[in-house]
């Protein structure tokens, strides 16, 4: 089930679902103009924004706000207008949309967590996950400190890539390093997992599709099949429905760079020839 995602291409490839999380629009660190050249290159007949789409949190201290954001907002209104369903389930930096639950604007509906069936009958909740978070949900204070030195990570991490490019080196993230590193990390990806794995069982669903953590994942979790979309401010990462029911992680480091051998190739073919 876990098979490598299929190069985008030129022409745009029809697929049945789509899922994305945390954009956080209106922040520094989103990478709209990827998510933009993603989105571009699909078309499906559902598109899930699975939580954290406008970052909240970081607008009420300042509007920052780039034509690339706004980009972003117009490829998924052009979508629903062209016929894709689209479902904006809500997170916890976007938590201030909760109180507009259930509203439904043509072929765009706002909730706070959605049941989507599969092509082969399985039945996936899809949910941003801050529920489970025993941090988010009981110590909010401490979910902002966290949220600020988040930020701060992101910063350096940007220096240090702009560094490393200049010296010709690919990207590298502090924020994975740690969260593959550091125990009490991994633990609470771990905890975080298994807690969303119960609420599946308890309602009898299948599997799950959630953000939140911003760390890619498919796989079993005590017989619940675990999709986390990611995020487009570090790894740039969604989640692929096809027509058979296959779901695949798409990552955005993993299909460009490919295709800029393939062009360097070609241009040296076409070199060669002439």
């Amino acid at each position: 089930m876990n098979t490598a995602v299929s190069l985008p291409v030129e022409k745009k490839q029809r697929v049945k679902t789509l899922w994305i999380s945390d954009l956080h629009l209106g922040t520094r660190g989103c990478q709209a103009d990827k998510l933009a050249s993603f989105l571009k290159s699909y078309d499906c007949d559902h598109l899930y924004l699975v939580g954290d789409i406008i970052d909240g949190w970081r607008l009420r201290k300042g509007i920052y706000w780039p034509q690339a954001h706004t980009n972003v907002v117009r490829r998924v209104l052009t979508m629903s207008k062209r016929g894709t369903r689209v479902t904006y389930v809500t997170g916890n930096h976007d938590e201030f949309l909760r109180r507009y639950s259930t509203l439904q604007l043509g072929n765009i509906e706002l909730v706070d967590e959605a049941v989507h069936t599969t092509v082969d009958g399985r039945k996936l909740l899809v949910i941003h996950g801050d529920q489970f978070d025993v941090i988010t949900r009981c110590h909010r204070w401490l979910a902002f400190l966290g949220d600020h030195a988040y930020e701060f990570s992101l910063v350096l991490n940007r220096w240090y890539n702009h560094w490393r490019s200049r010296f010709g080196y690919g990207y590298w993230s502090l924020s994975a390093y740690l969260k593959q590193r550091v125990k009490k990390a991994v633990n609470f990806i771990s905890d975080f997992e298994d807690g969303i794995a119960h609420e599946c069982v308890k309602r009898g669903y299948d599997g799950v599709v959630c953000g939140h953590i911003h760390h890619a994942e498919i796989r079993d979790v005590k017989g619940i099949e675990y999709h986390n979309c990611g995020d487009w401010v570090e790894s740039c990462t969604a989640l692929i429905e096809h027509q058979d029911g296959r779901i695949e992680l798409y990552r955005w480091n993993d299909a460009v760079v490919p295709d800029i051998a393939a062009e360097a190739a070609a241009m040296k073919g076409q070199t060669a020839a002439g």
